[in-house]
């Protein structure tokens, strides 16, 4: 339980291998919470069941999971004035009632249900060789709810009449976007492995399909509409395929190479809400290779290239004719071990081709918008480590270190071409955890994150720039052993944003108008996790 009335509630259990040969698990959870925005409440319940079989030498899995979400609207962000003089406001479901009062629609919400089936079979062969295969169906239904005030009637085509009843072309409405979804498919491996040489050779074949229409569910005087009268009908697919084989030989004693070579071939279909039907055709050929050096026990480098090519998204298609993404990565590490104590660092080069950026805005339903950026490119370097400073203290740091720019990025504001830094890109991001276990069965842990500065479109607007932030977490758990009746009791506490920074980690620009999603102050969580 937490701030903002915040809960969460979780039930797990197993039966533990029962003759050998079967186990059965599964997982309950609830969480809950009314938001630290106005109104931004949320509830979300999912399962999990599973079933296992072991034998001699198979392994099967059958699997069944899914989940309900709603969640009450809260992207549309806030100005920069808001965001000075009331943080937590929310525009979201806002009209005027017939007094000329301002009032919010309780029902501007986010629901969407989606259940999962698996059956997972791995069978070994021989001591070199096992295969995997696996079958998969996903079901997902949902829509999202809208109240829309004072909007012009003619972009409902058939729906609703030019004018209402008293001859005025616009009116208040409420509207549900639904998706009404399937994606199911299999994926499968053939593994062999000996002393110097693994190799798997397998593939995946997934089909998508997907309705999506909107519905006008009420209307201010419009007379004979009927309640789920479609204002648009989008119906949508995607079929993928991937062969791929991949090797690790190790050539010397301390030299390894590997090398990872996939064709994939991508279908889209859509109709509906796009001016023009679209049935495009996507073949990849995506190969990776790398070698492995130790240098000794403690101590390794590693250098590796690799191409990959990405489709756009099925949303990308409502803003344009979007190119598939092409991206040439080069990167060279280094990995140490001091005792307990580890040290991870990796350099990297990627170049892009039409890499698809986020341009800072929003769609409708407050999916993020992508660009083509033509040419770009991201460098950095990344650390990380485990350092073992005493029994009882532990630091763990991170650290990332980046260039990324977009060459030549066309402006449409000013019809010019400039390098400019990549949207919601920092060129920083840190982080560390302050580990200190005064006994076995405490745990004190601080959290700390920082983040520079970044931009949220790819112009470099000075009025879209988000300003660097730096938070804090503490985090204390105190555990019961040997308690009767139960193994152990686990108390937790968390104090998010400890020092009360006020912070906004993410945002959206249109044309010069950026908006913010500012984050909590100080908040609370205290949890107790019983095992038996």
């Amino acid at each position: 339980f937490g701030s903002f009335r915040s809960r969460k509630h979780t039930v797990k259990f197993s039966t533990g291998l029962l003759k050998d040969k079967f186990e059965f698990a599964g997982r309950l959870s609830n969480i809950a919470s009314d938001g630290y925005i106005d109104r931004a409440s949320s509830d979300l319940k999912s399962y999990f069941l599973q079933g296992t079989y072991v034998g001699k030498t198979t392994l099967i899995k059958a699997l069944v999971f899914g989940g309900t979400e709603k969640t009450y609207q809260a992207w549309n962000g806030i100005d920069a004035e808001t965001l000075k003089n009331d943080r937590q406001f929310n525009s979201a479901g806002q009209y005027t009632d017939a007094n000329g009062n301002t009032r919010y629609y309780d029902n501007e919400t986010d629901n969407y249900n989606q259940d999962h089936y698996q059956l997972h079979w791995n069978e070994r062969l021989s001591e070199n060789w096992n295969t995997n295969i696996a079958l998969h169906y996903t079901r997902g239904k949902g829509y999202y709810e809208n109240y829309r005030s004072n909007e012009a009637v003619e972009g409902y085509g058939s729906v609703l009449p030019t004018v209402d009843i008293d001859g005025v072309p616009s009116t208040d409405l409420i509207t549900q976007k639904w998706l009404d979804n399937d994606f199911y498919g299999t994926t499968f491996s053939v593994n062999y492995n000996e002393e110097k040489l693994d190799v798997i050779v397998g593939g995946a074949l997934n089909k998508y399909q997907g309705d999506h229409y909107g519905e006008v569910i009420w209307a201010r005087n419009i007379g004979d509409t009927q309640p789920g009268d479609r204002y648009y009908e989008d119906y949508a697919s995607k079929t993928d395929f991937n062969i791929f084989a991949k090797a690790n030989y190790r050539v010397l004693e301390k030299l390894s190479l590997f090398g990872d070579l996939q064709t994939r071939r991508v279908n889209y279909k859509a109709n509906g809400v796009q001016s023009e039907p679209v049935d495009d055709t996507f073949n990849f050929f995506n190969p990776k290779a790398g070698l492995t050096y130790t240098v000794n026990d403690n101590n390794n480098i590693y250098l590796s290239y690799a191409r990959a090519n990405k489709e756009p998204r099925r949303d990308d298609y409502e803003n344009g004719n979007p190119r598939p993404e092409q991206l040439n990565d080069f990167e060279l590490g280094w990995r140490s071990k001091m005792g307990r104590s580890t040290l991870n660092v990796n350099a990297y080069y990627m170049r892009y081709k039409d890499q698809l950026v986020l341009t800072g805005e929003l769609d409708q339903v407050g999916a993020p918008v992508y660009t083509n950026s033509g040419d770009s490119y991201r460098l950095g370097l990344e650390a990380d480590a485990t350092l073992y400073l005493s029994e009882k203290w532990i630091v763990r740091p991170n650290i990332a270190l980046s260039d990324n720019k977009n060459v030549d990025f066309f402006n449409e504001m000013t019809s010019q071409t400039a390098n400019t830094e990549i949207a919601f890109s920092p060129s920083v991001i840190g982080a560390n955890q302050l580990i200190f276990m005064p006994a076995e069965n405490v745990y004190i842990a601080l959290l700390s994150k920082f983040v520079g500065k970044q931009f949220m479109n790819n112009i470099e607007l000075p009025e879209a720039k988000l300003d660097s932030y730096f938070v804090n977490d503490l985090n204390v758990s105190y555990e019961l052993k040997n308690v009767p009746v139960f193994k152990s009791i686990v108390f937790n506490g968390l104090v998010n944003n400890i020092f009360d920074a006020k912070y906004a980690s993410n945002g959206a620009v249109y044309g010069t108008y950026p908006y913010y999603y500012p984050q909590a102050g100080i908040n609370f969580l205290l949890g107790a996790t019983i095992r038996f």
